[in-house]
């Protein structure tokens, strides 16, 4: 009897999880948040992700891992289409990871949310990260126009401090460079100081110039925990190691947000919740 042939064995097909979750707690303002991938790359020392059980029971060190969710187009077609029949859609991307993970620019997940998201808008998208890749999306980001702000961490402009603290995230001058082509670009575009990391004189003069809108945050009021994350990863301690522990206090940040507001327009500086809202 001759053998039957089968052909390649077919790998079951990996089925979509759901994406959009409700916001809460420190979101609360936001229909839902929006998270690309699972683990972040850059792995900041202080990052509030550190203490949740995605990261405390995974058994990898935070920063180390990173994968893209199960994402299939028509599967989130529907999902998005459903969230919009019940109202108006207002969406943080991303709140435990960066949505533009190295890993973006092979599985594109990111970059297919928005093009979905293109068909049919919603109200208001907020794009948070530190990541230069953002700018690969310009042509999305501009058809959303007003209903959208992509918000790009800056959170000194010392890069000895970002190489201290957070060494795996890009370097500060491509980030003032993702601002500069934002803005140039048309996309709304936001600094956001958050937390505030020891910084130069200089800072609060820069950022002034480089956007119209900045949004400053604190290991106080900005971990989602009222500080309690923050003490747990021991930040306190770096300051000690890098020799600012004076700065380790609510008052740096309070200062900070008195110097910007002098040299910028009324409206042009929030502090903590209120400056990631639509």
């Amino acid at each position: 009897m001759g053998t039957i042939m089968t052909g390649p064995k077919q790998e079951p097909k990996k089925r979509s999880t759901r994406l959009l979750l409700p916001a809460s707690g420190y979101l609360t303002g936001y229909s839902y948040t929006l998270n690309p991938y699972v683990g972040c790359v850059f792995g900041c020392s202080y990052c509030y992700v550190r203490r949740m059980p995605l990261a405390l029971f995974r058994g990898e060190p935070w920063g180390e891992w990173v994968e893209a969710k199960a994402f299939q187009e028509a599967d989130f077609r529907r999902e998005w289409r459903r969230a919009l029949h019940k109202g108006a859609v207002t969406v943080f991307m991303s709140s435990a990871t960066d949505p533009y993970q190295p890993l973006e620019y092979k599985q594109q997940v990111t970059r297919k949310l928005l093009e979905i998201m293109v068909e049919e808008p919603p109200e208001f998208l907020l794009v948070q990260t530190r990541s230069p890749l953002v700018i690969r999306d310009q042509d999305l980001l501009r058809q959303l126009g007003s209903r959208v702000r992509v918000s790009v961490t800056i959170e000194t402009d010392l890069e000895s401090i970002r190489r201290s603290l957070t060494p795996a995230a890009p370097p500060l001058a491509a980030r003032w460079r993702t601002i500069r082509e934002l803005r140039k670009l048309g996309v709304p575009v936001q600094a956001a100081v958050s937390p505030l990391l020891p910084y130069s004189g200089e800072f609060a003069q820069r950022l002034s110039e480089a956007v119209d809108r900045v949004v400053v945050d604190d290991f106080f009021r900005g971990d989602g925990s009222g500080g309690k994350r923050s003490a747990q990863l021991k930040m306190e301690a770096r300051y000690g190691e890098l020799g600012v522990e004076g700065l380790y206090t609510p008052q740096t940040a309070d200062q900070f947000v008195e110097q910007l507001t002098a040299l910028m327009p009324e409206g042009a500086v929030y502090f903590g919740h209120a400056g990631f809202m639509p």
